[in-house]
């Protein structure tokens, strides 16, 4: 079994959702108290034993490459004035992160498939960072992780009928108590969704997951659905459906994100009280 070390993160859309803010701020910088939502992403990959990162970006996305690559200016003021310890959370620019742009905005397949020289014939996560989870244990893509022996992993959580048509939906067996073996796959069913079961942004996948996204056609929305390449799979290789542990929040709609942040700063209130 090979060892899951590289991960892609998919940030070059457009961010549609959260017009007119995304025309200046891209969402994966949107402010989760103090840390851009980009950056718990990229934590979760690293402590779910991630070395090597590659972020697919946007030409207007620039803003993140700053982010992560430091500011010898900003760090000089700060050891000047005895503030340094103000770039504590800072832990990201140390890490083995990698871009690449995607010219065209052709959909999530696309994306993904850009990493392929990246990935090179290793396992890979992909993490969408719109995507941000809170979990008791450990983060959801450790818990895809912990189950991956060969085949493909997709991290799915139960969601309510009517929410189905914003997700791809599996159609999936029980294996065990947190996973499914998936038999198909839709994307956003208008209609009779073939199970409750949701996909939430989390994957593991093989290489050979390019070859399928090299045969598909533009399909939901006029783009390159990744959904369509892991459906095509399905025929010749096995994949998985892990039950996620945890709660799920789509920063992409303004509730979950509001939610998200009061929930943080909650949580971070009640250990400065007990110390813990």
């Amino acid at each position: 079994m090979d060892k899951v070390k590289k991960a892609i993160i998919p940030a070059a859309g457009y961010g549609t959702r959260n017009l007119p803010i995304t025309k200046v701020l891209p969402k994966e910088m949107f402010p989760i108290n103090r840390k851009p939502a980009i950056q718990y992403i990229v934590e979760e990959a690293i402590e779910a034993g991630i070395e090597e990162i590659l972020i697919i970006v946007s030409r207007n996305k620039n803003m993140i490459l700053d982010y992560f690559d430091r500011s010898l200016e900003l760090e000089a003021f700060l050891e000047k004035t005895n503030k340094l310890h103000l770039l504590k959370d800072e832990v990201i620019t140390n890490s083995p992160i990698q871009y690449m742009r995607q010219s065209y905005a052709e959909g999530l397949g696309d994306a993904v498939y850009l990493g392929k020289q990246f990935v090179g014939n290793e396992p890979f996560a992909v993490l969408l960072p719109d995507d941000l989870f809170l979990c008791p244990k450990k983060g959801a893509l450790a818990q895809l992780i912990e189950y991956y022996k060969t085949s493909s992993m997709i991290g799915i959580q139960r969601v309510e009928a009517d929410l189905l048509k914003n997700y791809g939906v599996v159609k999936a067996e029980k294996v065990k108590e947190c996973q499914f073996q998936i038999s198909d796959i839709v994307e956003k069913p208008e209609v009779s969704p073939p199970s409750d079961l949701a996909v939430t942004g989390r994957y593991i996948f093989n290489p050979s997951i390019f070859s399928y996204l090299e045969k598909i056609e533009k399909g939901a929305g006029g783009e390159l659905q990744l959904t369509d390449a892991i459906k095509a799979s399905l025929g010749d290789e096995k994949c998985f459906g892990i039950k996620i542990e945890g709660d799920r929040y789509d920063i992409g709609k303004e509730e979950d994100y509001i939610k998200l942040i009061n929930r943080l700063w909650k949580n971070n209130s009640l250990k400065s009280e007990t110390g813990k």
